[in-house]
């Protein structure tokens, strides 16, 4: 599902970003509810921001990554944690790229998630290549999600991964 966000494009910086586990939900822009074999995942539009809530059998997580006055945890390059009974892995990565290559991989983006049935994106007036998208499957029992966050006036492009579900066994 794609969208135009009705708001002002505020969150304007990568590095402003913050990550947090647990939060509340916050008010949305925009909502895609989805079923997935059994967990209901929630994936919210907050601006330039994201936020995902889950629950699965009793069990609860949220995550949300945006720029959340009075944080003090930014954004980290990966975190890999227990949520109760689930295990919790999460990666983070900045891409920097040209004018060119950045309205390029804008639109493969957008293109990709506007027309999947498990993906939100939403555009901000004033600028085609200033949205935030999302993309979310479940795989071998876990639920996994993507999200892309641009910034077009620095090129840059914040790319994150998650994924949640019971422990998997170690392989050799």
């Amino acid at each position: 599902m794609l969208t135009t966000l009705k708001t002002s494009y505020t969150d304007t910086r990568a590095a402003d970003l913050a990550w947090a586990l647990g939060r509340e939900p916050l008010p949305a822009l925009a909502v895609l509810d989805l079923e997935l074999s059994g967990a209901r995942l929630q994936l919210r539009l907050l601006g330039a921001s994201h936020q995902v809530l889950l629950e699965e059998e009793g069990r609860n997580c949220s995550e949300t990554v945006a720029c959340m006055p009075g944080s003090s945890t930014p954004l980290p390059l990966g975190v890999s944690k227990r949520v109760g009974e689930w295990e919790y892995e999460f990666a983070a990565r900045v891409e920097t790229l040209s004018h060119g290559s950045f309205a390029g991989r804008a639109q493969e983006l957008l293109a990709l998630v506007a027309d999947h049935p498990n993906g939100l994106a939403g555009t901000f007036p004033g600028s085609p290549h200033a949205f935030t998208a999302m993309l979310a499957q479940r795989h071998e029992g876990q639920v996994r999600w993507r999200t892309w966050h641009a910034y077009p006036q620095e090129g840059q492009l914040v790319v994150t991964r998650t994924r949640i579900g019971a422990r998997m066994p170690a392989t050799l």
